[in-house]
């Protein structure tokens, strides 16, 4: 019996494929010896409780079992089994994160796109995504589509951001502009990494990854003019290596984080909210009342911050929707 350890790049039906780490990686233990499908992209289905829907998730490190049945040996070297025999994930390596929806494991960065029209931004969904990487600990960036469809706006939403803290890139996928400064931030933060885009449907996700790499081949769609909405092309989440090396980043283009509502997912209480938005953060230990809820007292420093002009209104806005939300949430839970 052999063991490798890999990472879950792709899972359907329970049938998932596994890049497994080739000999000499970082993500092996210090004893692994080499084993045959090391490097490999194997199939496999999860044993034991792991072969339960929604067990594993993309994303997870694992460890898998095979025997001699689970390959053979050619002249152009070891293939794998096409269909996964007796390949075998035993077990989940601990995991730094879990996302509910789109179900992933272990995400470091999220780039978050928004278009800077058609469809317009949406204010609080995008401080949204913000707010659920940072409570999850994944590193935000904010990635801004189609400036050149309403320059101003765009300009104006990086300089919000920007302030709060956040990475900002301006791109316009059709020309080229801003991709190489965004291609060599994701070359730089994505050595032994997991990254995803993120925003709502239409804003040109997957044409601004075919752009950065089109190798990838991902499957875009086109924006519904009647509705201003666009049509959710991509359906599974998938991470793509960036290059052939064992220990190289990956991409995933997911579906779904839109989706993901504070109502019906229990991830984050009312009083985990105002340390997510990164700004406020200088202010928090100096509002007159202890327990401040930063929406409207007297004597709130964030408050007074926004009126000073040095926290923008549209992000407040978004701090008190969002934390009526989950005053709701907190108080059903009751």
């Amino acid at each position: 019996m052999y063991q490798g350890f890999g990472i879950v790049i792709k899972g359907v039906g329970g049938l998932f494929t596994v890049k497994l780490y080739q000999n000499g990686s970082a993500h092996l233990p210090k004893d692994h010896l080499p084993q045959p499908l090391d490097g490999c992209r194997v199939f496999g289905r999860g044993r034991g409780s792991l072969h339960k829907k929604g067990a594993l998730l993309v994303g997870d490190r694992v460890r898998v079992s095979y025997d001699d049945t689970s390959f053979a040996v050619t002249d152009e070297g070891v293939v794998p089994s096409a269909d996964g025999t007796n390949i075998a994930i035993e077990e989940i390596l601990p995991r730094r994160c879990a996302l509910i929806r789109p179900p992933m494991a272990n995400l470091d960065v999220l780039y978050v796109t928004a278009a800077a029209a058609a469809p317009d931004p949406v204010p609080e969904t995008l401080d949204k995504l913000l707010c659920i990487a940072e409570f999850n600990g994944i590193d935000p960036v904010l990635v801004i589509t189609k400036g050149d469809c309403d320059k101003d706006r765009a300009d104006r939403m990086a300089e919000i951001y920007r302030r709060a803290g956040f990475p900002v890139f301006l791109v316009v996928s059709p020309t080229g502009e801003g991709i190489d400064a965004l291609q060599e931030d994701i070359q730089k933060r994505l050595t032994h990494k997991i990254a995803a885009f993120s925003g709502a449907s239409g804003v040109g996700k997957s044409t601004l990854l075919n752009r950065l790499f089109p190798h990838l081949h991902l499957e875009t769609g086109d924006i519904s003019h009647r509705i201003e909405r666009g049509k959710n092309t991509t359906r599974s989440v998938e991470l793509y290596p960036l290059s052939e090396d064992g220990d190289c980043g990956y991409l995933a283009d997911t579906p779904g984080f839109t989706m993901l509502d504070f109502e019906r997912f229990d991830f984050m209480g009312k009083n985990d909210l105002v340390e997510t938005f990164r700004e406020f953060r200088p202010y928090i230990s100096t509002c007159r009342y202890r327990k401040c809820t930063h929406t409207k007292e007297e004597g709130c420093a964030i408050i007074q911050a926004v009126k000073d002009g040095i926290i923008p209104r549209t992000r407040h806005k978004s701090y008190v929707n969002l934390f009526e939300i989950l005053k709701d949430k907190d108080d059903w839970k009751k």
